[in-house]
C-alpha cells in the first residue's frame, strides 16, 4: 500500500528510493491511462524527456501499451499562450486519463483549479508543496493533489565537487533557470560540493575560488522572453570559468563548451536533468545529475490502480548503493568522459561519504548573501529551511531575488 509520507532529506541517506509498485498489487486494466503535461518539448535531453520517458517506463512495467500514456508538451506561456492546466487536464480526462502529472513549478496554479474541479481524478503536481502539512501552499482540501519531487540538491552536490576537482582556473559559473526557492537550493546545493572539495579535498583556500550565477528568466530559452543562455554561457567564458554547471532543461552550456574544447580551449561543462544529456558532446562532460521519476511514477500508478491513491508530499533521496538503478533510485549521477581518472576516483570517495552521512553540507554555521544567519554554527538546516531557501550563500555572485 501506498501512504502519504515526508520523506527528511537528511534520513532519507540511507533510504531506496522511489519503489516501483506493490509486487502483490493488483493488474492494470488494459485501459488504464495516464496524463502527462510537460513544460517543454518531450524531447529536450532534459527536465521534460526526462518525466516522458518515466511515463514510458510505467507503461512498460504495466504492461500497458504506448499509447495508454497521453502526453502534451511544450505547455508553457511561449509556445501555448492561451492553453490552460485546466483544460488541458478536462481533455485529457475526457479521452479516459485515470492519472495526470503536471510536471513543472509553473503549473501550481494550474494543476490546483483542476485538481479541484475533478476531485475524483488523481493527480500529482511533480514539485510544489501543495499536499505537504508543513508548507506554504498546503492545500488540505485538494485530497487527489500529491506532489513528487527528488532530491537533486544531492545531484548538485556533486555536479558542484566535480566541477571544483577539474577547474584550472579556480572561477565556476552556474547558468540558472528563473529564480524561486528551488532553484536557489539547488545553487547553494552545487556551491557547497565545490567548496568542500575545492577546500577539504584539493587543500585550496575558499578565497580562491570563484563561484558566479546567472539567471536566464524560464526553465529554456525563449527568444525575446529570456536571456540567451548560449549568450550567458558565452560571457562566462569571456570571464574566465572553465567549468559551466547547468540549471536549465537544455543543453546550451554543454554545447558551447564542446565547441570551444574542440577549437582548442580547456573548458568543460555539466548538464542536468537527463541521463543521457552528456551525449551533446561527451569530450567535456564531467558527469551529469538526473532524475529517474519512473519508480515514483510507477508507485504512484499501482496505488490508483489498486484504490489506494493518498494525496502524499514525497521528497525521494537517491538509492545510495546504486545511484543509477532505474527500478530504485530517484536521482542518479553519471561520470562523463571529461572526468579524469583521479578526479573521478575523488568524486566516488565524495559520492561514498555523502551517502553515507560522513559528509553533511547543510551543517552550519552557514550564512546568506546579505551576511544574515542560515544555520547556526553546530545546527543543521531543517527540511522546511532548505526546500524554503531564501537566498543564496554568501561566497556566491549573483542576483538572490528578481529584479
Amino acid at each position: 500500500m501506498r501512504v502519504s509520507r515526508t520523506l527528511p532529506l537528511l534520513a532519507a541517506l540511507a533510504l531506496v528510493a522511489g519503489a516501483c509498485g506493490d509486487d502483490d498489487g493488483g493488474e492494470a486494466s488494459e485501459d488504464f491511462q495516464i496524463g502527462m503535461i510537460l513544460v517543454g518539448p518531450q524531447n529536450d535531453t532534459g527536465w521534460s524527456q526526462a518525466h516522458f520517458e518515466a511515463g514510458e517506463y510505467v507503461m512498460e512495467e504495466l504492461g500497458l501499451p504506448a499509447e495508454n500514456l497521453i502526453v502534451l508538451d511544450k505547455v508553457n506561456t511561449s509556445d501555448r499562450p492561451e492553453t490552460t492546466i485546466d483544460s488541458v487536464v478536462t481533455d485529457m480526462i475526457d479521452q479516459g486519463a485515470d492519472l495526470i502529472f503536471a510536471t513543472s513549478d509553473d503549473m501550481k496554479d494550474g494543476i490546483a483549479e483542476a485538481a479541484a474541479n475533478n476531485p475524483e481524478v488523481p493527480m500529482i503536481w511533480s514539485t510544489g508543496d501543495s499536499a505537504w502539512d508543513q508548507g506554504k501552499a498546503y492545500r488540505e482540501d485538494l485530497e487527489n493533489l500529491g506532489n513528487v519531487m527528488g532530491q537533486m540538491e544531492f545531484g548538485k552536490m556533486i555536479a558542484g565537487c566535480a566541477a571544483a576537482l577539474t577547474t584550472e582556473t579556480g572561477r565556476l559559473s552556474y547558468l540558472g533557470p528563473l529564480i524561486n526557492d528551488e532553484t536557489r537550493r539547488l545553487v547553494n546545493s552545487a556551491y557547497l560540493g565545490a567548496t568542500h572539495c575545492w577546500t577539504e579535498v584539493l587543500g585550496n583556500s575558499a578565497d580562491d575560488l570563484a563561484f558566479e550565477v546567472k539567471w536566464i528568466g524560464f526553465w529554456f530559452n525563449i527568444p525575446g522572453f529570456t536571456l540567451d543562455p548560449t549568450q550567458v554561457t558565452n560571457e562566462f567564458l569571456a570571464a574566465g570559468s572553465d567549468v559551466i554547471i547547468s540549471g536549465i532543461d537544455t543543453t546550451e552550456a554543454l554545447v558551447r563548451a564542446g565547441q570551444e574544447s574542440d577549437a582548442g580551449e580547456a573548458v568543460w561543462a555539466v548538464p542536468y536533468d537527463f541521463e543521457d544529456a552528456c551525449s551533446e558532446a561527451p569530450s567535456v562532460c564531467l558527469g551529469v545529475p538526473y532524475f529517474n521519476w519512473g519508480p515514483s511514477y510507477l508507485d504512484i500508478a499501482q496505488s490508483v490502480i489498486d484504490d489506494d491513491f493518498e494525496a502524499g508530499w514525497e521528497w525521494v533521496g537517491p538509492n545510495w548503493d546504486d545511484l543509477n538503478d532505474r527500478d530504485t533510485s530517484a536521482i542518479g549521477w553519471l561520470n562523463g568522459d571529461g572526468l579524469a581518472g583521479d578526479d573521478a576516483e575523488q568524486l566516488g570517495l565524495f559520492i561514498d561519504d555523502l551517502g553515507s552521512g560522513e559528509i553533511n553540507l547543510w551543517a552550519g554555521p552557514l550564512t546568506y548573501q546579505d551576511g544574515s544567519t542560515f544555520v547556526e554554527d553546530g545546527e543543521t538546516a531543517s527540511d522546511f529551511e532548505v526546500w524554503y531557501t531564501e537566498q543564496l550563500l554568501e561566497g556566491i555572485e549573483g542576483a538572490s531575488a528578481p529584479e
